[in-house]
Formats: structure tokens, C-alpha cells, sequence
């Protein structure tokens, strides 16, 4: 039984981190509204926030969308 326990509390120790790493780092998620209200439209096109993008150079990204 011990490697089951291993098993299924490293399982649900990784998918703890990767919900904290979502909620501190992905660009959706604003904790503070007071700054900066609007995380998203600060972001530039060549920051990369998803966790793992196949094929894409995020530093040759060109602005896509205007400033507001």
C-alpha cells in the first residue's frame, strides 16, 4: 500500500501546485484590483504565460492588437 500512497499524494501534491502556479501567474487572475486592475493589458506578445506551447518562439511575436 505504500507505493499507492506515494503515488496518489505526489499526484495530488502536483496538481496543488500547478492550481497555485494558475492563480499567482496566469494573466486572467487579478488579486489586486486596486493597481492594477487589468493584468491582461499589460501583457506583451512576447511573454509567455502558458505552462508549454509547442513550435512557438515567443520572442518573434509581433503586437497584434492596439494600445487602449
Amino acid at each position: 500500500l505504500i507505493p499507492l500512497f506515494v503515488i496518489i499524494g505526489s499526484g495530488g501534491v502536483g496538481a496543488g501546485l500547478y492550481l497555485m502556479r494558475l492563480a499567482m501567474f496566469n494573466p486572467e487572475v487579478s488579486w489586486d484590483k486596486k493597481n492594477n486592475p487589468e493584468p491582461w493589458n499589460k501583457m506583451s506578445p512576447s511573454d509567455q504565460y502558458k505552462f508549454y506551447s509547442v513550435n512557438v518562439d515567443y520572442s518573434r511575436l509581433e503586437k497584434d492588437r492596439p494600445d487602449f
